[in-house]
């Protein structure tokens, strides 16, 4: 079982003998009959584990595990969410109403910095915690251990970005909207679609993602966080080992000119403002030719990091960056509507220039 988990669960134990605590977890149980069935206020939901949950007909409080599962469902349903699992970025204040960013933090379940605040998820008292994103090897065991010691339904549903349609048709039958879902999922399945179009027909380029201070981690090919990059080039980041972080493979310079990128695609944070003077770096093509672009940042990486379903609008200006006569849609308006769908924003073209400063290609 993940560590995190037994330490959650050492946790759950101690937080189950406050009875006013433990009563928010019990309320979920009330609709339940002894054999786990529906009743007429509940219903059985098939996870993407398999799992048959048992959950409120009628999910009206909703956490989340995670970053990628707060990515997703903030898109269908942000007024049904009691917490967030990370604090938003400082840069949503310019994008998100204000009464989402005053959600208390409730943690997330697997990786990152913290870890699940119990204490504060029973006092939310949710009908449902939901994780997205991609399976891990104990995820059922422990799920079904957390959903025991707390009362609370946990279910789990897959999300890739070439089924992201799926994930949302899942979430609208979870949550009985299927309006909603339907309209996220058809974007979600035109871009990929649109973008998957693309990649076939252009001869891709020799390229490399960079990330971290110092420029020296690659996000590897055939990892979880490379699969927008592996679509649309060919990346040069091949390793033994490919890392399940979004910081990547660490390498060297040595490995990187050997690599030697036609393009270069830098993480927000990374050395993208330093690397045209530069020694190293301006011997390598993608520098002497300018083809070297920063991930636009707001208000998440549009690429990743985490890898959750902002990657639809990362994976379109990628396109558009890399192949340009190809990619003939206009970005503005692209991103225009991935913030209306989304992140329920009207972008501005003022915000839109300061997003993409340095990532598009010259005219």
């Amino acid at each position: 079982m993940n560590k995190n988990v037994k330490r959650l669960l050492a946790l759950v134990l101690a937080l189950v003998m406050s009875l006013s605590l433990f009563a928010c977890g019990q309320k979920q149980q009330e609709d339940k009959t002894d054999d786990g069935t529906q009743t007429e206020t509940t219903r059985v939901f098939t996870d993407s584990c398999g799992r048959e949950v048992t959950v409120p007909a009628d999910i009206q409080k909703i956490a989340v595990s995670g970053p990628l599962a707060q990515m997703v469902v903030f898109a269908i349903a942000p007024d049904r969410m009691v917490g967030v699992a990370n604090a938003w970025d400082e840069s949503t204040k310019a994008y998100f109403d204000a009464k989402y960013l005053e959600l208390p933090l409730l943690g997330q379940l697997y990786g990152g910095k913290g870890e699940l605040n119990l204490e504060t998820l029973l006092a939310a008292a949710p009908d449902v915690v939901i994780d997205v994103g991609e399976p891990k090897d104990s995820m059922a065991e422990d799920l079904d251990a957390l959903q025991e010691q707390t009362g609370i339904p946990f279910v789990h549903i897959d999300a890739y970005l070439a089924s992201m349609d799926d994930t949302y048709a899942m979430l609208g039958d979870l949550l009985a909207m299927p309006n909603e879902a339907q309209g996220l999922a058809d974007y979600c399945r035109y871009a990929y679609d649109k973008v998957k179009a693309i990649a076939d027909s252009v001869e891709k380029v020799d390229l490399l993602y960079v990330t971290g201070e110092e420029g020296l981690n690659v996000i590897a090919k055939g990892s979880y966080h490379a699969e927008v990059i592996d679509m649309l080039c060919n990346n040069l980041a091949v390793v033994d080992e490919p890392s399940s972080k979004g910081t990547g493979n660490e390498v060297d310079m040595e490995q990187i000119l050997n690599w030697n990128p036609a393009a270069v695609i830098f993480a927000p944070g990374s050395i993208y403002s330093t690397v045209a003077d530069n020694e190293n770096w301006q011997t390598i093509p993608a520098i002497r030719d300018g083809r070297y672009y920063e991930v636009p940042m707001g208000p998440y990486n549009w690429m990743g990091f985490p890898p959750s379903v902002q990657r639809i609008l990362g994976m379109q200006w990628m396109a558009k960056v890399l192949y340009p006569d190809a990619a003939d849609y206009d970005m503005y308006e692209t991103t225009q509507t991935y913030f209306q769908l989304f992140y329920h924003c009207d972008l501005t073209a003022e915000q839109y220039a300061a997003l993409t400063a340095h990532s598009l290609a010259a005219d």
